[in-house]
């Protein structure tokens, strides 16, 4: 199968590692996988075997996720859009996919309506149309109003063939963050969490004994780490190190090392971070997909952080389904302080691992299967 994804990241980068991951899957399987990213350019990302094009990129105003910006922080012009949309229908001309995948939309991207729907229509309107299948996160964001699930629901119906859910029906149904109608419960294909094989341990013991603060690939940590810095000064016997992310972290990383104390490590972060979790006392961090992937394949005893800002709430919903888990807790961002940090980490640095395996993290090859299952059929 030729099999096209289509994903436009705005604040974080979680979205394009989990599309990558999909697309390394089904190369892996051996058929042709390539990744379209309307999103801004992301160092370091593993490609072999796959195809990757950049779109024009687009980045969010913060959590404004209507406020399309440029690369260099302009307000996209109605041209740049225009370009982008040509350049994405003239990659559905050259692929001729037999499976199209958009990551996230229709549940979520609505500012991209007229890109991705061009898409759709373009990709139904070819002689051999493809599968065409949405793939999502385990939490979403809630819509605002119920004519927006409606709205989703409409296009599910008018244009899908399923919908791959990167969860654990078990564990995180659909159900926590959208609401799901009989309709739209028949298009729901639940494939597991959609993670890299378990890292295991470093091979250099890196990380013993210490705790790790990271907040993912964006650039919305700064706040999480400062506290984290003042809590390493309250405790004087836990080494701390902080993980900084985004594409230039450097100027976080000199102002979190000006008087810093003496058991506080602030570098970039690293792309060994996995395999010391294995080994870290606690990991303090936000709470999104891939971390919490990371987290549950692991068992590191965990102080989560949700990003909240401008109303988000998925990773709140994200971090309330783990926390009845041993060895996590929670802490709303407002309630987070140096003192309440300090103290949640000394409790977790003594708390014992838990078990993993407990549930299904084979979410990049249940995609594959179930993805041939269904282009199958239609033959």
């Amino acid at each position: 199968m030729k099999v096209l994804i289509v994903v436009t990241h705005l604040l974080g980068t979680g979205h394009l590692h989990r599309a990558v991951m999909l697309a390394r899957g089904f190369a892996a399987a051996g058929h042709q996988a390539r990744v379209i990213s309307g999103g801004t350019q992301v160092r370091g990302l593993a490609t072999e075997g796959i195809g990757l094009m950049q779109l024009p990129p687009l980045k969010s105003d913060g959590t404004r996720f209507t406020a399309l910006l440029t690369e260099d922080g302009m307000a996209a012009p109605q041209s740049y859009l225009a370009m982008r949309q040509d350049r994405l229908l003239d990659a559905l001309a050259e692929a001729q996919p037999d499976v199209l995948i958009t990551e996230l939309f229709p549940f979520g991207r609505r500012v991209l309506a007229p890109e991705f729907t061009a898409l759709l229509q373009a990709a139904l309107a070819q002689d051999a149309p493809p599968l065409i299948l949405c793939s999502i996160r385990d939490i979403l964001a809630p819509p605002s109003k119920p004519g927006k699930a409606a709205a989703t629901e409409e296009l599910i119906a008018r244009l899908y063939d399923g919908v791959l859910v990167h969860s654990d029906a078990t564990a995180t149904p659909l159900s926590i963050s959208w609401p799901v109608s009989d309709l739209l419960a028949g298009k729901l294909h639940y494939t597991g969490f959609v993670a890299p094989s378990p890292p295991g341990p470093h091979p250099d013991q890196a990380g013993t004994g210490e705790v790790l603060v990271s907040a993912g690939g964006g650039a919305v940590g700064a706040p999480l780490f400062q506290a984290a810095r003042e809590a390493a000064r309250r405790t004087p016997e836990l080494t701390w190190r902080i993980l900084a992310g985004g594409t230039d972290p450097v100027p976080l990383i000199k102002a979190l090392r000006q008087n810093a104390p003496a058991n506080l490590i602030a570098e970039a972060a690293r792309p060994d971070f996995r395999q010391m979790l294995s080994h870290a006392a606690c990991s303090v961090s936000m709470a999104g997909y891939n971390t919490a992937m990371d987290l549950m394949q692991t068992g590191c005893p965990a102080l989560l952080i949700p990003f909240d800002d401008g109303g988000e709430v998925e990773q709140s919903l994200r971090a309330k389904s783990l926390a009845h888990l041993p060895g996590i807790e929670a802490i709303r961002s407002v309630a987070l302080t140096p003192e309440g940090l300090a103290k949640a980490v000394r409790r977790l640095a003594v708390t014992p691992r838990r078990a993993t395996g407990t549930v299904a993290m084979n979410g990049v090859s249940e995609t594959v299967r179930i993805t041939e299952t269904l282009r199958n059929a239609r033959r």
